[in-house]
């Protein structure tokens, strides 16, 4: 059964699966509209990382949690390994990220991703978790590459 727990985005292994996500924000996305943390930026103290690790400890996914102010943060670098797609394993890191948001006393989560039919997928997962298309936020500007969400707590 695979485990969410926090994690250290400089692990080795974590730094493989983060460096196919941004391979694959970089392949899908006009460079400007790039906005995934590296692994410096999910080390800070105002983000909370997480990985999905299987039974062996190998890592199927991670997601963090950016604190934006007291009342608003931001899922961030959201990735599940190819070979664990279809395990439901990026909705459950959701659900994990949307209560540690609640325990930690956040009123609204919102994310940004891309507009593009690559990111369908994520789109149609953040639109089952309940969130919904929203005005670009926080350090964002309006852009036709990015698709911008948000639900409240």
């Amino acid at each position: 059964m695979p485990v969410i727990a926090a994690d250290d985005p400089r692990a080795a292994d974590v730094r493989a699966l983060l460096g196919r996500h941004l391979a694959f924000a970089h392949a899908t996305t006009a460079p400007e509209d790039v906005f995934a943390l590296d692994v410096d930026a999910l080390a800070d103290p105002a983000v909370a990382f997480f990985s999905c690790r299987d039974d062996d400890g190998a890592v199927l996914g991670v997601g963090a949690l950016k604190r934006l102010d007291d009342a608003h943060a931001e899922i961030k670098s959201m990735h599940t390994a190819q070979e664990a797609r279809g395990r439901g394993i990026g909705r459950a890191m959701v659900e994990h990220l949307l209560a540690v948001a609640r325990e930690r006393g956040f009123a609204r989560v919102s994310l940004e991703t891309g507009a593009g039919a690559a990111f369908a997928p994520a789109r149609a997962l953040y639109a089952r978790a309940g969130f919904e298309p929203c005005a670009a936020f926080g350090p964002y500007a309006p852009s036709e590459n990015s698709a911008y969400m948000t639900r409240t707590l």
